[in-house]
């Protein structure tokens, strides 16, 4: 019974217990679920300003990022605006020149045309002219012999002074026109001639041009050369190729040779033989021998440096050595090689202005004497045979063209030919290029003004522009306007036959016809 009753207490107070663990499970977790909330909403919360906070972040940082963006890529294009229309004014200046280039040639054509027209229809008048001429001619002779019972012979001199008096000046308009188509035909093969004589001949200045002189210690060293029967001075002219004068003038040998190089290196030769004192026919050779090898090396050299100096690309070697052989050459006194880096220049500058090719102009003028540097067996003149040169060493036509067309005896297929002709005036005629002797400039003056008062109806005569120009005044009494056309052309060919000058001589003749009245 005690068992039932604590049993039945227990199950009460189990009961009771379990019923207020349950009450408190419920609270508790009624709680546990209040505060979840509360740290949920806490937590949400917090998330929700941390994702403001980071969407802010990332809202400045894109809209810095963007605005950086927008102005490297406002840059960029502004950038590329100023470029374009930089291209774009280029553009428009190289079409403004070659519209004005067309332009000039277009209206040169026309003006040719004209021209070719109006000879035309002046031979035509000429041949009407002439037709009636004869007509009145033989009607004149006619009446002659009826009216004045004159002979045929008399007749035919009294109308042939009447007409030489009518014609005379017709004749004189056709001449000065004719002339004047000669001229301008004539013009290239002139320049041939005068290009060649320019090359091939050097008056006075032969005897400075072909020789080099070498200071001997004394003259009992001039013995030493000549050698026993003359076999050393005979092995120095076959090693060397030059000629060697031994005469009277005291402490010097003279070496003749047209070569130039071939005299650089018998004279550099000599100058070792002499400083070393051992000549013989064996040593002659060896130190001939050792300065060859020491010249093509220097030559060379000298022909690299002028490409260096003058801005293009390397060249084929044997372009190479040709050019530095002109080192070795001059041309009245200029140095031949400094001449064609100073055209080069010229060309390259001309070119700039132009908008041509600088590379091709260049070459151009550093190429356009080479010609000068090669064997003399060669016949031709120094531009064609230059020409050819370079074009078998692989230069391109442009080039070969203008090498060739320098001094107008080939036609000019480029514009290069005639931007090397104008550096090539330019370079040899600037002051003090091409010195001559101060008796010579003298004599040349003289000379000049002397011819220009040769002739009958001549005032006064002065040679101007150091010797290049000649300015005549005649007598308005003595000299008509087609006398004094005349009397230029016989005073030029005077000039061309008893006068030897570098360049050309402008003639200008002066007639002056003043006429004074007084009023009272």
């Amino acid at each position: 019974m005690f068992i039932a009753e604590w049993n039945t207490d227990s199950l009460l107070w189990l009961a009771g217990g379990a019923l207020l663990g349950c009450i408190f499970s419920y609270f508790w977790t009624q709680n546990q679920q209040r505060k979840w909330q509360q740290d949920k909403a806490s937590l949400l919360k917090q998330a929700e300003a941390d994702a403001a906070l980071l969407l802010s972040k990332a809202n400045d940082q894109a809209r810095t990022e963007t605005e950086s963006l927008r102005q490297r890529v406002q840059q960029e294009l502004d950038s590329q605006r100023n470029e374009f229309s930089q291209k774009e004014a280029r553009l428009n200046e190289r079409e403004s020149l070659i519209n004005r280039q067309l332009e000039g040639l277009v209206n040169q054509e026309k003006m040719l045309q004209n021209q070719q027209s109006n000879l035309l229809k002046q031979q035509e008048d000429i041949s009407l002219k002439q037709q009636e001429l004869n007509q009145l001619t033989e009607q004149r002779r006619t009446d002659l012999e009826n009216i004045g019972r004159l002979s045929e012979t008399e007749a035919r001199e009294l109308i042939l002074k009447e007409v030489e008096q009518s014609t005379l000046k017709d004749a004189q308009d056709l001449s000065r026109k004719l002339m004047e188509e000669a001229k301008r035909d004539a013009e290239g093969e002139a320049r041939k001639v005068i290009t060649l004589a320019i090359q091939r001949f050097a008056g006075e200045h032969t005897f400075d041009c072909t020789t080099s002189t070498v200071a001997l210690t004394g003259d009992d060293i001039k013995g030493r050369i000549i050698g026993r029967e003359g076999r050393n001075i005979r092995s120095f002219e076959a090693a060397t190729g030059v000629t060697v004068l031994i005469d009277d003038t005291p402490n010097a040998v003279v070496l003749s040779a047209f070569d130039p190089v071939r005299r650089e290196i018998a004279r550099e030769a000599m100058s070792r033989l002499i400083a070393d004192g051992r000549i013989h026919p064996s040593r002659i050779e060896e130190v001939v021998h050792k300065v060859e090898e020491e010249i093509e090396e220097t030559v060379t050299r000298l022909g690299e440096e002028a490409i260096y100096r003058t801005g293009i690309p390397p060249l084929h070697p044997e372009v190479v050595k040709t050019l530095g052989r002109l080192h070795f050459r001059n041309s009245f006194s200029q140095n031949v090689l400094n001449h064609s880096v100073e055209v080069a220049h010229l060309t390259g500058l001309m070119a700039t202005e132009l908008g041509l090719d600088i590379t091709d102009a260049k070459k151009s003028g550093l190429l356009h004497d080479i010609g000068k540097a090669i064997k003399h067996d060669m016949e031709g003149s120094h531009a064609v045979i230059g020409a050819e040169f370079i074009r078998t060493h692989g230069e391109k036509d442009p080039v070969v063209n203008a090498v060739a067309a320098h001094h107008d005896e080939v036609p000019h297929t480029s514009v290069y030919g005639i931007l090397v002709s104008a550096a090539d005036a330019i370079s040899a005629s600037r002051p003090g290029a091409r010195s001559e002797s101060m008796t010579t400039y003298i004599q040349r003056l003289q000379n000049l003004e002397s011819i220009g008062k040769s002739f009958e109806g001549v005032e006064k005569c002065y040679a101007v522009q150091a010797g290049r120009e000649m300015r005549v005044i005649v007598s308005p009494d003595q000299i008509t306007d087609e006398q004094a056309f005349n009397l230029s052309r016989k005073l030029a060919r005077k000039i061309e036959d008893e006068i030897q000058y570098p360049g050309q001589i402008r003639i200008t003749v002066i007639r002056e016809t003043r006429c004074i009245e007084f009023a009272k």
